[in-house]
């Protein structure tokens, strides 16, 4: 792993853990065993590190679901494995979805940052469009709802997880996905 793996690795840890004024840069630096100034060589701000950090998180969800069309020609259902991943980073890792909370904090987040939040939602709402319109073979506005809500209810469901440390409420929101 390079340095600035490391440090996207640590950092992604820190945020999805407390958000993104959960770290700095020397945090990251005595974490990974360099000096803060070597920090500053990889990511010049803070923004530049939280924005790649959003994107690498992006590209690495989607790359984890697939092709929607591919999952359901080999029998698979996209949308289950979808909310498979969030239940995933909730049980196994124990922590939030890493755009989730930086979607949370929007507001106070610095603009490169915020561009890769709203793209990582983008993103994922248009990969959830084509799941449920293939699948429930539904018009794309339908599709269009139907994908708000497994975001909406998936992203909900973490945080209140996470907030009363009870992770069946996470699987009592799943199971309404099924009805």
């Amino acid at each position: 792993m390079t340095k600035k793996q490391a440090l996207l690795k640590a950092a992604e840890g820190k945020v999805r853990q407390g958000g993104y004024s959960n770290f700095s840069f020397r945090e990251l630096a005595a974490e990974v065993g360099i000096k803060s100034a070597s920090v500053h060589y990889h990511f010049p701000t803070k923004a530049d590190l939280g924005a790649e950090l959003a994107k690498q998180y992006t590209d690495a969800f989607l790359d984890a679901l697939g092709d929607p069309q591919t999952l359901l020609k080999n029998g698979e259902d996209p949308i289950a494995l979808y909310a498979k991943l969030f239940r995933q980073a909730l049980i196994n890792d124990n922590k939030m979805c890493l755009c989730g909370l930086l979607g949370a904090e929007t507001d106070s987040l610095p603009e490169k940052v915020q561009r890769e939040t709203k793209l990582f939602f983008e993103r994922n709402l248009e990969w959830l469009k084509s799941a449920h319109s293939l699948q429930d073979q539904v018009s794309p506005q339908e599709a269009l709802v139907k994908a708000v809500h497994t975001v909406s209810l998936l992203e909900g469901a973490m945080m209140i997880s996470k907030a009363v440390n009870d992770n069946d409420f996470f699987d009592h929101a799943l199971e309404s996905m099924k009805s």
